[in-house]
């Protein structure tokens, strides 16, 4: 999909459509996850471990990251964790058993809470 020019009214919908996305992780692991890590060391510097992995993969080094970046790279990993057999968990999660897919997740709503409130 090709977007508009910066400040396009694609771009702006766009936009909204990924920090709604965001906000939707942040929501069903986000939230309890992160608060979670701050209890827990070993968990915190697993998501530091995969959010340094997840702004190499997106490049972040060249350009800033953005709520696009970020809703299209958990797209990406829920497809294929999917297509794998993975499920979100339900219920009570033990966010520090150590399940990839879900600690990439956090990994990325660590990064969405850096992004800036506006694009």
């Amino acid at each position: 999909m090709t977007l508009g020019s910066p400040g396009s009214a694609d771009q702006h919908t766009a936009t909204q459509r990924a920090r709604t996305a965001l906000a939707g992780l942040m929501s069903s692991v986000g939230s309890l996850g992160l608060a979670a890590a701050a209890t827990a060391p070993a968990l915190l510097a697993a998501i530091d471990q995969h959010a340094a992995a997840v702004r190499d993969s997106l490049q972040a080094d060249l350009r800033p990251l953005s709520a696009i970046a970020l809703a299209g790279y958990v797209e990406g990993i829920r497809d294929a964790a999917r297509e794998h057999g993975w499920r979100m968990p339900e219920g009570h999660i033990d966010f520090a058993a150590g399940d990839w897919v879900l600690t990439r997740l956090l990994a990325v709503c660590s990064l969405a809470q850096g992004l800036p409130t506006r694009a």
